[in-house]
């Protein structure tokens, strides 16, 4: 079964055994607290009536959100504003919807299957399985050299600078005649 409820301005899609986060609710932690605001219910397919139907709830805890950062600035006016915010939110555990609770829907699915291979009593059973090995980072390759990183030599057999081809004895030549 699963009901939607409205709490703090905002709708929650529940079953029983689940876990939300809503608005500060007042109460402390480990007390139970009843939302009677259920807009719908169904169970599966079929649609469940909502008069006089409430959810049970249990508060895990009364805690904060993240930090949020409230920066506020005019330009050219000197006028820099910087606040920090946090939320504060309840941690509830769904317990019951109407007469539905909690404990018996979660105990079937978690229930474990019985094991074939053990009870068959023709070797033991492993222990445990083993653990995987954790990988060691690789060491990151430098990148092979192709031509576009590979730079020509330079052009200074008998040149006068790197800049130019011409030879130093071919400048000297012209200047003696």
């Amino acid at each position: 079964m699963f009901a939607v409820v409205r709490t703090g301005g905002k709708q929650y899609r529940v079953a029983p055994g689940d876990k939300i986060v809503v608005e500060k609710l007042a109460g402390d932690a480990g007390e139970t607290i009843t939302l009677g605001d259920v807009l719908f219910a169904g169970d599966g397919s079929e649609q469940r009536s909502t008069d006089g139907l409430s959810v049970s709830a249990e508060i895990i805890a009364q805690a904060k959100a993240e930090k949020v950062t409230v920066f506020k600035k005019r330009r050219r006016h000197n006028y820099r504003r910087k606040n920090g915010h946090r939320q504060q939110h309840t941690i509830l555990r769904i317990t019951a919807i109407g007469d539905q609770r909690a404990d018996a829907a979660p105990a079937a699915a978690a229930a474990p299957a019985p094991a074939d291979t053990a009870s068959a009593g023709s070797e033991a059973a492993p222990a445990a399985a083993p653990k995987p090995r954790a990988r060691k980072a690789a060491a990151p390759k430098p990148p092979a050299e192709t031509e576009a990183h590979v730079q020509p030599p330079l052009k200074n057999d008998g040149a006068e600078s790197e800049m130019t081809d011409s030879p130093v004895a071919a400048k000297n030549d012209s200047d003696a005649k």
